[in-house]
This record gives C-alpha cells, sequence and structure tokens, in this order.
C-alpha cells in the first residue's frame, strides 16, 4: 500500500484513505526507488532488475554467493579426493600384478582378434623372439619427461607378429632388442589410430596395428605388449589402464553434490527476487484498486451523491413543489381577486 500511494502521488491522484502510513520499505523494497517504476496508464512497473539491485537483495545474492563459492571449492576437494584415492588404487592394483603370474598369450588374444576393453592391463607370457626391427614413437610422457617409446616387432612362437614397447628413452637412441628365444611377461594396451603426416626414417607417429602390418607382415594382434622387464639401457613404464576408469565413485558423487548445492543457493536468490516481484505487484494492483473505487463514488451521478434536502427541487425553472394541488388557502398570501360583480 506505501508503494502504491506514493506511486499515486507522483501521477497526482489522491492517495488511498486510511492512516498514516510509515516511510520506509515492504520486502526490503524503498518505496522511493519505485517513483519512475510507472507506466503510461499510472500502473506501477516493477521489473525483476529493479527489485534485485535493491541494498536487501544485494546482500542476499552475496550471501548466496558465498554459499556456492564454498559449496564449489568442496566440490574440488572432493573430486581431488578421488583422483588421489583413484591413484592409491591403481598403486595397489600395478603391484598386485607384479607379483602375479601372467596368462598364456594364446589363451587371451589371438592374431587379427578384435581387443575387448577388459583386456587393458592384462598381464599376460608371450615366448618368441624379437626380428630387429625397432621404431622410436615421439612425444610420449612418462611422468614430467617427454621422450619416446622404443617399439619392436616380436614373432610369436605360435606364427602371428606382436607389436612390443620395451619401454622408454628421452633421446632417439635406442638399445638393441634382445636376440635368440625370449619368454617374457608383459601388460597389454588396445592399438592406436594412425597418426597423419611423415616421420623420419625409424620413428613412426603411433602404435598402429594397422600401419605396422604394411612395414612388419602379418598376421598381426590388434593390441600391444609393455614389456615387465625393459631390459638395460631403457626406462620401465607403469602397467597401462583405461583413462578415468580408477576415479573413486564415492568421492565423485560427493563432488557433484556440492556442485548441486552452490546451484540451488544462486537459483534460491533467483526465487526471493522473483516472489518479491509478484508481492509488490499484487499490492500495486489492490492499491490501484482502491482508487478507482473511490474515484467512481465520488464522480457527480456516482453513488456516493448526496440527497437535497426537504426533496427540494433545485433545478432553475422547475416547478413550485410547495404549492398546494387544489389552490387552498394555506396561510400563505394570495392574489386580490379581480372578478366582475354581478
Amino acid at each position: 500500500m506505501r508503494i502504491a500511494d506514493d506511486v499515486a502521488g507522483r501521477a497526482g491522484r489522491r492517495p488511498t484513505d486510511g492512516p498514516p502510513r510509515c516511510a520506509g520499505y515492504r520486502g526490503g523494497v524503498d518505496a522511493r526507488e519505485t517513483r519512475h517504476a510507472v507506466g503510461s496508464d499510472g500502473r506501477p512497473r516493477l521489473g525483476f532488475w529493479r527489485v534485485a539491485l535493491t541494498p536487501r537483495m544485494v546482500g542476499l545474492l552475496l550471501l548466496f554467493l558465498g554459499v556456492a563459492a564454498v559449496c564449489g571449492r568442496l566440490g574440488v576437494w572432493q573430486l581431488d579426493r578421488a583422483v588421489e584415492r583413484s591413484e592409491q588404487n591403481a598403486a595397489v592394483r600395478a603391484a598386485e600384478l607384479e607379483s602375479s603370474p601372467g596368462d598364456p598369450l594364446d589363451e587371451v588374444l589371438a592374431p587379427q582378434q578384435t581387443f575387448a576393453g577388459e583386456l587393458v592391463g592384462r598381464k599376460v607370457e608371450v615366448s618368441g623372439r624379437f626380428e630387429g626391427r625397432t621404431l622410436l614413437v615421439p612425444g610420449r610422457a612418462r611422468g614430467d619427461d617427454v621422450g619416446f617409446l622404443v617399439l619392436d616387432a616380436f614373432r610369436v612362437d605360435e606364427g602371428g607378429v606382436l607389436a612390443v614397447v620395451r619401454g622408454w628413452v628421452a633421446d632417439p637412441v635406442a638399445p638393441p632388442a634382445p636376440e635368440g628365444p625370449v619368454t617374457m611377461t608383459g601388460f597389454l594396451q588396445a592399438g592406436e589410430a594412425s597418426e597423419p603426416g611423415p616421420q623420419p626414417e625409424g620413428r613412426i607417429g603411433a602404435i598402429s596395428p594397422g600401419e605396422l602390418v604394411n612395414r612388419w607382415g602379418g598376421p598381426i594382434y590388434s593390441g600391444y605388449l609393455v614389456a615387465a622387464d625393459p631390459g638395460p639401457g631403457v626406462g620401465k613404464l607403469p602397467p597401462p589402464s583405461v583413462p578415468g576408469a580408477g576415479l573413486n565413485l564415492q568421492n565423485l558423487a560427493y563432488a557433484v553434490q556440492w556442485w548441486i548445492f552452490g546451484g540451488f543457493a544462486v537459483l534460491l536468490w533467483s526465487r526471493l527476487v522473483r516472489d518479491e516481484v509478484r508481492a509488490l505487484a499484487e499490492e500495486a494492483a489492490e492499491a490501484e484498486d482502491d482508487r478507482d473505487g473511490a474515484r467512481v463514488a465520488e464522480a457527480p451521478g456516482g453513488g456516493g451523491r448526496r440527497p437535497h434536502d426537504g426533496g427540494e427541487d433545485h433545478t432553475p425553472g422547475g416547478p413550485d413543489v410547495h404549492a398546494s394541488p387544489t389552490g387552498a388557502d394555506d396561510g400563505s398570501p394570495s392574489a386580490p381577486d379581480r372578478s366582475p360583480a354581478v
């Protein structure tokens, strides 16, 4: 009502009747801040941002943004915990793989057989011999260092060609592969897509079975082997794993929950502003209806017309309602009788 009266006063109308109201605010919105928010028809126009920029709503926004920031930081902490615990689990799993015996390769994978996802990191044992055709794969990291993978063709006793990553080197120089029959253990990994573009002699952009079969012949395996014991002069690589597969799901779920709570804090502030706008609009509409009713009651011919005293007709030239209809003497002076005498 205060806002409605204030708007009405600016528009030159008479404010609604009632007891005096103190200057202030309704729901945190100062009436003086809404004086100019009047449309051409004289009705208040209170927009979302007009209410949102009031001191009370700005203070609530800062509070909710602080809550959202805390929730976001807690979510990041839970995500870090998920990664940390996944690394711990991976270290435990790697230690278990190192100490466990490998399965025979021919029982796990055959040449040209589709490589299943669950075979990633599977420890196997294979017998055969290196063919002495070594390639370097550039741009591969081990920890914080970037260098080369040492890739060799290994002819399995069963007749297939298996790509074997013996290890990692920092410089583009690799020691020769062992000669003669070799029985080795390692961890399986899926083959990569070929890298476009030419490479210098003795290098290849990716461990792609489709590209290696053109260099080494076949039949070739669809995956490759990461050697568990790389030998002298070559750095050891960790067992391969599926990226992101080791994330701790419990901590990951906690992180998502904290981020959702932070989003709810901002949405709650938006809902409060919209509710405030709706309440102010309803109050202003109610005040406008009261003023319209007062103007109708005060208009000529309206329901607020005062009755004439005694039923007297004040219309100019109207009949004298006090004259006696029979012409009888009612005590008032009468005209002399001018009729001729008989």
